[in-house]
């Protein structure tokens, strides 16, 4: 497994091994022992969840959840490819407001980790992409929070100029990072 760590402490992108012969690949996507090898962090996830998003250009986010159910995240496409978006919540960090943006494949197999105080995105780049995901904690509709996908103070370039992107009505209507208390 490679490990690309950033330059905002804690995201880490993960490339497992794939090891291919005439009937395709197979690749280990975790090791809760390597994982722990690897990246430094011992985390128990207590959730996976799976996303279909059917057409190009679908964004899901900025999302996060507030303590006390605040949620770690290792993020990977099984089908289709995204960009995938991580902004630094946490007030006492020096990167505090700033993003990290990275593809990721299903063909390359990449996997994003995102700690608890970031929120997280993805805007899909090719139709019926498939989002999988581990989490720390459990999903809590009373710690539910987010982040406009269009913050001009975080200037994400996103793939897409805003008339083609897909939202929710939830995700369209979010507040400004600028605007929440601190909540990490």
């Amino acid at each position: 497994m490679q490990v690309t760590r950033y330059d905002i402490d804690g995201l880490a992108l993960l490339k497992p091994a794939r090891f291919g012969d005439h009937r395709g690949y197979f690749a280990e996507t975790y090791s809760r022992r390597r994982f722990k090898e690897m990246v430094g962090v011992d985390v128990d996830f207590v959730q996976d969840n799976h996303s279909l998003s059917r057409d190009v250009g679908t964004l899901r986010g900025l999302h996060f959840q507030r303590p006390p159910t605040a949620q770690g995240k290792l993020v990977r496409v099984v089908r289709g490819a995204v960009l995938d978006v991580a902004v630094d919540m946490r007030r006492a960090s020096a990167t505090f407001g700033r993003h990290v943006a990275v593809e990721l494949t299903a063909e390359g197999g990449e996997q994003l980790w995102i700690p608890a105080g970031f929120a997280h995105a993805f805007c899909t780049l090719v139709p019926d992409t498939e989002f999988v995901y581990k989490v720390t904690d459990y999903y809590s509709p009373a710690d539910d929070g987010g982040i406009i996908w269009n913050d001009p103070d975080l200037g994400i370039a996103w793939p897409f100029p805003a008339d083609k992107l897909i939202l929710s009505d939830k995700d369209s209507k979010l507040p400004r990072l600028r605007d929440l208390p601190p909540i990490f």
